[in-house]
């Protein structure tokens, strides 16, 4: 059981890579879209994880969420994490606030796109394999609760991984928090004079209220989220 425990959080390190991956390519490939080809020329519109991983968000806070209550350090939660932001110098856009807001919004729509890629998946497997909806719909309850006895199809579970950790992502990265994208998108829509207030919250302020504020927010939409991923999944 422990060894495959410690299988099912490679699985998780590695999709979330994929996921931060995928979510800054997103950012940077929408930027070169719109004008500016700042991160383009640096490399970034790439699912290489080299060009965007982060030490910290990356590598070190995942790690220690995943493994740590494998190793009985008690560290656990919800798996998010960040990647290396990704430059963008406004000046560039034709419409600043717009091509900003566009450009900030790509990043959790990526996640969203993960999403519905991994539950594609699943609908097509439910179709081709014998019994393929009882195998599905099991997996992936099974998969959603640790220390079931039933055994997750293996392509069922990585699908169900991919799709908890991307919702994770996408209501995490539009939290109004800096460094966060919502905050982006909040602070181009805040007067100037409170822009100058709501940029003071960034730094360790910004860090704590993400652990403490994201994971109580996290734990309210994400339940409703993957009901949501259920019901479609049984009706298909």
């Amino acid at each position: 059981m422990q060894s495959a425990a410690f299988v099912i959080a490679l699985f998780e390190f590695v999709l979330l890579i994929f996921s931060l991956s995928f979510h800054e390519c997103a950012h940077a490939w929408t930027a070169s879209m719109l004008g500016d080809q700042t991160a383009r020329l640096e490399g970034r519109i790439t699912l290489n994880p080299m060009y965007h991983i982060d030490p910290v968000g990356t590598l070190l806070f995942p790690a220690l969420m995943i493994f740590g209550p494998l190793l009985g350090l008690g560290i656990g939660g919800i798996l998010v994490g960040w990647a290396k932001p990704t430059p963008v110098i406004t000046r560039n856009f034709r419409r600043i606030v717009r091509d900003e807001n566009l450009v900030t919004l790509a990043g959790p729509v990526s996640n969203l796109v993960l999403v519905v890629a991994a539950m594609l998946v699943m609908i097509v497997m439910a179709f081709v394999l014998p019994n393929g909806h009882m195998v599905v719909m099991s997996s992936f309850l099974a998969a959603l609760s640790p220390g079931s006895p039933i055994t997750p199809q293996p392509i069922v579970l990585l699908c169900t991984l991919a799709i908890l950790i991307n919702l994770s992502l996408f209501f995490f990265n539009l939290l109004p928090i800096p460094p966060l994208d919502g905050s982006h998108v909040l602070r181009n829509l805040l007067p100037y004079n409170a822009v100058q207030t709501y940029d003071r919250l960034g730094g360790w302020v910004g860090y704590l209220l993400m652990i403490f504020v994201g994971g109580f927010v996290l734990r309210l939409l994400l339940g409703p989220a993957l009901a949501m991923v259920y019901f479609v999944l049984s009706h298909v």
